[in-house]
């Protein structure tokens, strides 16, 4: 026998026996079967002889002589395509056992394919003669010298050796067995206490058909090395897992408990493919690509290994390829090299070979915004329901049967309503024609509209539309905005805000798309109305104390002041700022209006020359009018013949508002001075002004030369001399200027001549 069936057979033998890992850190995938809970749960699993529940833990015998017990898995398991495993659980074995025999015999842990069913004597450890498959024993009694011990057997073979003895005590068949060395000095196993077991196998790489199998007690170490099956075991495809105890002529209690047997295989989403396949009428024979099913048995097929069998499990080699001529089942097998699950080979795929006939199809498209057709993808159109089909089209079925100008763009192809034919083809390679009718959904009816919206006041250019309100069609539909037709038909800058859109005079457009998908574009107009205003409310100027009344004008519809009144117009306005919302139809303007107060004239200067009096006068709104009483005026700014004193001069501009007013004063003229040292008019003296602002005194003789100036220091006086010297008699000339002591400081200049009379 070759090692690949070896190996096939180890794997037929171990793949469900024991627990499977998902990675090599140990961690388990799933748990498939156990005994474990308080009580035990035993569902699946049949209890046999005197083996009982015991709270958390199984009882296979009692402490009493000539007892037997065994649990077992009900049904048989199939056993395939594992390259790793493990068991594990815990024992114990106390009792008071028997004054001749003491306590025995032990239990065993074993995958069989003939397991017990009834009483089993106590020195085989409750294992039959002629057992076949694997037994791992623990045994406490040794049967040659009838005293304790506690030891391991292993067997991977037939329990019959030496020749009808069904005790693995003393089978040493080469390869296929292993006794530990008495572990009652360090490991007993007998006590009160429970001992936890380990047993882990896993392909031996050198020699295929054998595993490595390693049994830990508590952690240590027992046996580490390759076994071969022999005898029952080679070939061995199905079996049952359990344990069995028994006692013969010595007593004891065994007891097990957290038993944990895993059986993980590669997870699969069928176990059977059922693909459209057909055989070829003129050879009666078809062709299939088996890896195109891998996506059908797992998500990721790159990341396994599949294997593929015909009928009596003879391997396919080119299974890419393979040829068939009738009804025919495959089995798959899909391994995961990344993993240590064990291989699937639950799958299969089933060849059923039968007519192939392509069906005729519809295709309903859109004539989007009157583009005179749809654009059809025809590969789209369900002309078979056979996986991985390709199809041709042509226009003609006379082009299809001389294939002759085939349709390129079958995928964006733009047609009107027609009539085309598709050549369908399966991957088998059998071919049929079908009819594709190309048919075209109602057209989506839109009609250019437009809307009107109140200017933004502070944006007067600008409005805000709701562009839903836009009437462009009566059909339902869905509506999507956009700044331009090609942004319409690309479905790209859409507008998001339809309902308060911020724009312009300009035109937007909507995409109006009904329940099948087809769409039309329409325009819409946007107007901006502009604001209207009153153009007969102007800014007004107004005295300071006057009031007014402010009209807006007929024509509107509303009025609203910024008052509070709701008419046309206002009454008794004083000076300030005013607003006014103007309502047509409905929008609505605030127009701003002035009532300014009019400027105040303002006095600049007054000049005096002997009894005249002359007002110079700027800003406020010319003509001026004067006057000296507040009464009688005039427009003339020269007052003749006023009388020495003070005096007041009354302005007021052409708005006629409150005069304005200052005081000024005449000073008493002197004409002659006689500085002759008698006290009579010896001086000209004009302190009496000195409570003036900026008073200066000024003499000038004949030729204009300034021969003298009287100010503080010489208390506003002078007496005929310059630098002491009598000046000649004669006339002079002189000028006073000061500045009045009111808001606007108003210059003030006197002016005269004098005759000065010195005696030599």
């Amino acid at each position: 026998m070759n090692s690949t069936n070896l190996l096939q057979m180890k794997k037929n033998l171990l793949y469900c026996l024991f627990i499977i890992f998902v990675s090599v850190s140990g961690r388990l995938s799933s748990q498939t079967y156990q005994l474990a809970g308080n009580p035990v749960n035993t569902t699946g699993w049949d209890l046999v002889s005197s083996a009982t529940v015991s709270g958390d833990f199984i009882q296979l015998t009692q402490d009493i002589g000539n007892q037997y017990g065994a649990i077992k898995l009900s049904t048989p398991i199939n056993l395939k395509y594992c390259d790793k495993w493990k068991v594990e659980f815990d024992f114990r074995i106390d009792g008071n056992g028997t004054t001749q025999f003491g306590r025995g015999d032990g239990f065993t842990f074993w995958y069989l394919a003939n397991p017990p069913t009834g009483f089993v004597s106590g020195g085989g450890l409750g294992i039959p003669a002629n057992a076949n498959g694997l037994m791992v024993g623990f045994d406490i009694f040794n049967n040659t010298t009838e005293g304790q011990m506690s030891k391991i057997h292993l067997l991977y073979g037939t329990n019959n050796l030496p020749v009808g003895n069904n005790n693995i005590e003393y089978n040493n068949t080469p390869g296929s067995t292993f006794h530990s060395p008495d572990l009652n000095p360090t490991q007993p196993f007998v006590g009160p206490t429970y001992k936890h077991v380990e047993v882990n196998g896993e392909t031996d790489l050198t020699n295929p058909a054998n595993w490595i199998i390693k049994i830990r007690l508590d952690g240590v170490l027992i046996v580490d090395q390759s076994f071969a099956p022999s005898g029952g075991a080679i070939g061995m495809t199905t079996g049952y897992f359990g344990f069995s105890a028994a006692t013969g002529g010595a007593s004891a209690r065994h007891s097990i408990k957290n038993a944990k047997i895993y059986i993980d295989k590669v997870p699969i989403l069928t176990n059977t493919v059922t693909p459209f396949v057909c055989v070829n009428p003129a050879t009666g024979n078809g062709t299939v690509d088996l890896t195109s099913f891998q996506n059908q048995f797992v998500t990721n097929p790159a990341n396994y290994i599949f294997s593929y069998f015909g009928p009596g499990g003879t391997p396919i080699t080119n299974p890419s390829n393979y040829q068939y001529s009738g009804p025919v089942n495959i089995s798959v097998v899909v391994q995961d090299p990344s993993s240590t699950l064990c291989d699937n080979g639950d799958g299969q795929i089933v060849l059923n070979p039968t007519p192939f006939e392509a069906t005729d199809a519809t295709l309903t498209g859109c004539n989007n915004n009157n583009a005179g057709g749809a654009i059809f993808d025809l590969t789209t159109a369900a002309v078979s329901t056979v996986p991985g089909v390709t199809k041709q089209f042509y226009n003609t079925m006379y082009d299809l049967n001389n294939n002759l100008n085939q349709i390129t763009n079958p995928t964006a192809y733009l047609s009107p309503a027609a009539t085309l034919y598709c050549k369908v083809t399966t991957p088998q390679g059998c071919t049929d024609a079908a009819a594709v009718t190309l048919a075209l959904y109602p057209e989506v009816t839109v009609q250019e509209a437009t809307l009107r919206s109140c200017s933004i006041e502070s944006n007067p250019s600008m409005a805000s539309f709701n562009l839903t309100l836009a009437a462009v069609t009566t059909q339902s539909a869905t509506k999507k905005y956009y700044p331009s037709a090609t942004d319409a038909a690309n479905g790209t800058n859409e507008i998001l805000n339809p309902t308060t859109y911020i724009s312009p005079n300009g035109v937007v457009y909507i995409k109006v798309t009904n329940a099948n998908g087809c769409y039309a574009i329409a325009k819409v107009n946007l107007i901006v109305i502009a604001q209207v205003f009153s153009n007969v409310l102007q800014d007004k100027i107004i005295c300071i104390e006057d009031k007014t009344t402010l009209d807006a004008g007929p024509g509107f519809t509303s009025y609203e002041w910024s008052t509070g009144a709701t008419t046309q117009a206002i009454n008794n306005v004083t000076v300030g700022t005013y607003w006014v919302k103007l309502k047509t139809g409905e929008c609505v303007a605030t127009q701003t209006v002035k009532v300014y107060p009019s400027e105040q004239p303002v006095i600049t200067n007054v000049d005096i020359s002997n009894t005249t009096v002359t007002v110079y006068v700027t800003g406020g709104t010319a003509p001026y009018q004067y006057s000296m009483d507040g009464i009688n005026w005039q427009v003339s700014n020269e007052f003749k013949n006023v009388p020495r004193g003070d005096a007041k001069i009354y302005v007021k501009d052409a708005y006629d508002c409150e005069p304005i007013d200052i005081s000024i004063v005449v000073p008493n003229l002197i004409n002659v001075i006689t500085p002759n040292g008698d006290g009579i008019n010896d001086v000209i003296d004009y302190s009496a002004l000195a409570g003036k602002q900026n008073l200066v005194f000024n003499v000038f003789d004949r030729y204009g030369a300034k021969i003298h100036q009287a100010d503080k220091s010489n208390k506003y006086r002078w007496d005929g001399t310059v630098a002491g010297r009598k000046v000649p008699t004669g006339n002079y000339w002189y000028s006073v200027s000061w500045n009045e002591n009111d808001k606007k400081n108003t210059p003030i200049k006197y002016s005269g001549w004098i005759l000065v009379k010195n005696r030599d």
